[in-house]
């Protein structure tokens, strides 16, 4: 699924636009050259063509001038059953 990410430093107003290339119930990977440090605390905006997505978050790894990898953190349920529609209709695309 592709999906345009903005990632907002909860401890400033840094912001990081990125492009998502992999998405789970859990978390995601977003691409993009401007990383930020392990255990970084976001606001993550997860946008594409039927909605958006937004919830908590912190950066689990870095791959330096590459992506992060995002754990979703404390996802209100109306917020993740966005999410799983999006998982759902990926799933089911993926499969044609």
């Amino acid at each position: 699924m592709l999906a345009i990410v903005e990632l907002v430093e909860t401890a400033s107003t840094m912001c990081i636009v990125g492009r998502m290339t992999g998405i789970s119930r859990k978390g995601c990977y977003v691409n993009t050259p401007s990383t930020l440090p392990v255990n970084t605390l976001l606001k993550v905006i997860v946008s594409r063509d039927d909605g958006t997505f937004v919830t908590n978050g912190k950066v689990i790894y870095v791959h330096e001038r590459i992506g992060m990898g995002i754990v979703f953190v404390d996802s209100t349920e109306d917020q993740l059953e966005i999410l799983n529609a999006w998982l759902a209709d990926a799933a089911g695309t993926e499969e044609l």
